[in-house]
């Protein structure tokens, strides 16, 4: 059962979203997958990591993430290897190979490689848009920014959530938080029956998710759509709704 605090983080995070303006909902265009997955270093809390997760969510694009928060030690050290630095995405394309450190650059490849277009002015960085996705992340009070002792789980887990979703944003945070890898699989809108939450979508009646996309190849594995979805290989567990997924990544991985 979801407490109080829970219900208030979830307001926060609504509030988040909206003060960027939702950015990071629909798919703008379904990109195919690429052969070799994309690697991103990442922290959650940093507004210019999240408006490469905004562009990755707009094409549909699943990347393996590698959470990098202030004083973690399991993955930050690599991405300084390679160029990278705290609060700061690195992004590894080994289809290019294209290794790049710069947000605007990240966004631009996405969408000229993925998309064969120029990034649409939504979702180009600039000074305005950053000290939007910074009072967004203030508005979250630091979360997904800062690293706590936790175990290391022997393979990546799995997310399925798409950027602005308020819900999967407290997850993404924990799992920053901790220090856990995870393939994020980017399951954005992609037509007018998607829009509002799973029980109470915007149109009325069976749900009938867009022919060939996403979502439909996830409703019939698993019978609904609804994010956030966690699978964790290490221990069999899968998972719907945020409060119960937090809650095992504290009870499974925290120390």
């Amino acid at each position: 059962m979801p407490t109080l605090a829970h219900h208030a983080s979830v307001a926060g995070s609504t509030l988040s979203s909206t003060l960027s303006g939702w950015r990071g909902t629909s798919v703008l265009h379904a990109a195919t997958q690429p052969p070799k997955p994309l690697s991103l270093y990442d922290m959650e809390g940093s507004p210019t990591c999240r408006s490469v997760r905004e562009a990755l969510t707009a094409l549909g694009l699943d990347v393996q993430i590698w959470p990098c928060p202030q004083g973690g030690q399991r993955f930050a050290p690599k991405a300084q290897s390679l160029g990278g630095t705290t609060g700061q995405p690195l992004l590894l394309d080994p289809n290019g190979p294209v290794t790049l450190s710069d947000a605007a650059a990240i966004i631009e490849h996405l969408f000229r490689h993925y998309a064969q277009r120029a990034t649409p002015r939504a979702y180009r960085v600039g000074a305005g848009s950053t000290a939007l996705a910074t009072a967004a992340g203030l508005l979250r009070r630091q979360r997904g920014t800062r690293a706590r002792p936790s175990r290391a789980p022997a393979k990546p887990l799995a997310l399925w959530s798409f950027e602005s979703s308020p819900f999967s944003r407290l997850v993404r945070e924990r799992l920053t938080e901790l220090e856990l890898p995870y393939t994020l699989h980017n399951l954005g809108k992609e037509q007018l029956a998607d829009m509002g939450p799973a029980a109470m979508r915007v149109r009325p009646g069976p749900y009938h998710p867009k022919p060939g996309g996403k979502r439909e190849q996830l409703l019939a594995r698993l019978g609904r759509v609804q994010v956030p979805y966690l699978e964790d290989p290490n221990t069999g567990t899968s998972l719907f709704e945020s409060a119960a997924i937090i809650d095992y990544l504290e009870q499974t991985y925290a120390r």
